[in-house]
């Protein structure tokens, strides 16, 4: 069962949620169902061969990011 992420048109807010079967996602702070899905990234770890941890800055939200990592970027 996948999450989603959406945003919501009337109030625009940002939200996420599990879709089962034929369900119709619906903004949470305001009830609306105008909402358009958003491209969504995953973000990983794991292990790599030789024991070194691998990550993925797909789910970077910097925009143009080529860091593995979002640990050198600053708030």
């Amino acid at each position: 069962m996948p999450i989603y992420e959406y945003r919501c048109e009337k109030c625009g807010k940002n939200f996420e949620c599990l879709i089962i079967g034929s369900d119709q996602p619906e903004c949470a702070a305001c009830n609306s169902k105008n909402v358009t899905k958003l491209m969504s990234a995953c973000g990983f770890v794991s292990k790599g061969g030789g024991g070194e941890t691998v990550s993925s800055s797909a789910g970077s939200s910097c925009s143009g990011c080529s860091a593995g990592s979002c640990a050198g970027c600053s708030p």
